[in-house]
């Protein structure tokens, strides 16, 4: 049987996307024939403007509606601490948890040679600028990349770096409360307290 070229489209697209297998494509294709047309317009002009109306912030990497972002421009937060994280949504994590108030940094990834992932395929140039920024006035920076194999040799690759730039600035870690192998964007509230709350030095 010949499917239609529409939604053979359709499925290849939806089967590029990360967590979507081929059968996971195929339902949510054929749901959205049932779906009225007026409703798949919006969803297309939500994918048509979801690059077009967002921008990269060009102090912390965050993706906003403005640049600098509106966490960058906020007088209110502590800008003496950077916490730096892998990808957008743990940021959104963070915020959630109403328990950090400094500033942020996100790398858009991690460290990890076998997908060929270097320090310059991420934020960390941007990352070790701002440090060398002395008007920046940071003084921590807390480094909360997943605890992840690639987390943990990010985190010690910076570490490295954040000294070299800056042999008094005070490096630390996420504490006990974040799960070995975990995703930062799916710790509840509390645990993400306790992370920060826990951190430590980095020898």
């Amino acid at each position: 049987m010949r499917i239609p070229r529409a939604i053979s489209s359709l499925i290849e697209s939806f089967e590029r996307l990360p967590g979507i297998g081929p059968k996971s494509a195929q339902r949510l294709t054929y749901y959205l024939l049932h779906v009225p047309q007026r409703e798949l317009d919006d969803f297309s002009d939500n994918l048509t403007n979801l690059k077009k109306n967002t921008v990269l912030c060009s102090v912390c990497k965050n993706v906003g509606e403005s640049d600098p972002c509106n966490i960058c421009n906020d007088e209110m937060r502590d800008k003496t601490v950077c916490l730096v994280v892998e990808q957008p949504l743990d940021l959104i994590a963070f915020e959630r948890s109403g328990k950090y108030h400094g500033q942020y940094h996100v790398l858009h990834g991690a460290i990890n040679p076998l997908d060929n992932i270097g320090p310059d395929e991420i934020y960390v140039q941007a990352l070790l600028d701002r440090i060398n920024n002395q008007e920046l006035m940071i003084n921590e920076v807390i480094i909360a990349t997943n605890p992840t194999m690639e987390g943990e040799a990010t985190a010690m690759y910076l570490k490295k770096q954040l000294i070299i730039k800056n042999e008094k600035l005070k490096v630390t870690r996420l504490g006990m409360g974040i799960p070995t192998g975990a995703d930062l964007e799916y710790a509840d509230d509390v645990t993400l307290t306790q992370a920060l709350e826990g951190r430590r030095l980095l020898n």
